[in-house]
């Protein structure tokens, strides 16, 4: 599938400020990158890159001087690949200590019995899989939440309701919970989450597969991931993905972000 996005972040202050260092994930992984470039005003001073440990492009960027507003256009052209679909799993517990950090840290009673339940019901990993995500879809209401972290899993589970990352949260802590490494991403998809075509970053989680490595699931839409969405970063949690990290300096100043988002798919 070909894609072409834009997506223009602007950040207006009420008074001059100084800028901090910028960090940016707007650059897709795990595709064929045709094109990719940072439009960035005021122009930085500097510019480094770096691939992080979960493979997301990463760039920092500095400025000098003071501005009014801050403005980060990402242009990108790429061709996804849909994965190949696994047929089986070897039966869990999986043994992967260099998987750490995306393995759990003491899950909440009600999420190891909602994992513990689904698992007796699918029978092996790779059903189980497929289980979780459609029951997630199936059983929460979904709304979108343009800001904000992720709700609790727990808060996702008793509540039935949840934006895009929330699902993505609950997944990551139901497959912690048997020993499934887990992970967060966020991207973009091919398919408009409004009925008048408004685009927003989306989520969801990976899995690391055995002799496959990282799989996507979709549980907002109830489907594994193929070649429908672009990943542009990938990490143990949320807020390791956000696409800006950055700040200012200014005495009382206040700030107002508007973003614009577009994706066109052959």
């Amino acid at each position: 599938m070909h894609f072409t996005v834009r997506h223009e972040t602007l950040y207006r202050y009420s008074a001059p400020v100084r800028l901090g260092d910028q960090l940016l994930r707007l650059k897709p992984f795990g595709v064929r990158t045709l094109d990719h470039r940072y439009e960035i005003s005021p122009a930085p001073a500097w510019r480094e890159e770096w691939i992080s440990p979960h493979g997301t492009p990463e760039t920092r960027v500095g400025f000098l001087g003071e501005t009014r507003e801050l403005r980060i256009v990402s242009r990108f052209t790429c061709e996804s690949i849909a994965p190949p679909a696994p047929e089986t799993l070897p039966p869990l517990p999986w043994d992967m200590p260099d998987m750490a950090t995306c393995l759990g840290t003491g899950e909440e009673n009600l999420i190891i019995e909602f994992a513990q339940q689904l698992l007796r019901d699918s029978s092996a990993p790779l059903p189980f899989l497929h289980h979780l995500t459609e029951t997630l879809y199936a059983r929460t209401r979904r709304h979108i939440r343009p800001t904000g972290y992720a709700q609790t899993p727990s808060e996702t589970l008793s509540s039935g309701a949840g934006a895009c990352r929330d699902l993505a949260v609950l997944f990551i802590a139901t497959c912690r919970s048997l020993g499934i490494p887990a992970r967060f991403v966020s991207g973009y998809q091919a398919r408009a989450e409004t009925p008048d075509g408004k685009r927003h970053l989306h989520a969801w989680p990976e899995v690391y597969l055995p002799g496959l490595g990282w799989q996507g699931f979709d549980p907002t839409h109830g489907v594994a991931v193929t070649d429908g969405h672009v990943g542009l970063a990938a990490a143990p949690d949320q807020i390791g993905t956000m696409p800006i990290e950055g700040g200012f300096w200014g005495d009382g100043v206040t700030s107002e972000l508007s973003f614009g988002l577009e994706i066109g798919v052959e």
